[in-house]
């Protein structure tokens, strides 16, 4: 089976990381409901790496991010702001596993 492209690792890490990053201006903006925080629901990269026959450690933490991301966003939708911010944490660092776990993958 053939490998992830540079290119689309690349383009994964950036998307993941711009997602982390609205997640954030949010917090500190005070409204997350001004973001479109959902727009992560349209990522691919969970078809590729099952393709790709990624390792399951890499396509745990890559349902891991968009997992929390859902409960930040609906949290959110339900005014409940401040318990959303708590799981900014886990989502910065399971971004930056996400990002090495794809770099290594070059």
């Amino acid at each position: 089976m053939a490998k992830l492209m540079p290119t689309q690792i690349e383009e994964a890490i950036r998307l993941h990381s711009k997602w982390r990053r609205q997640f954030f201006n949010a917090f500190a903006g005070g409204n997350y409901a001004e973001m479109p925080l959902s727009e992560h629901r349209s990522c691919l990269l969970a078809g590729a790496l099952e393709a790709h026959n990624a390792s399951p450690e890499l396509i745990a933490l890559h349902l891991r991010f968009h997992s929390l991301a859902n409960e930040i966003t609906t949290l959110s939708q339900n005014g409940m702001g401040d318990a959303a911010d708590l799981l900014l944490p886990e989502l910065s660092e399971t971004t930056h596993q996400l990002a090495t776990q794809l770099d290594q993958l070059r």
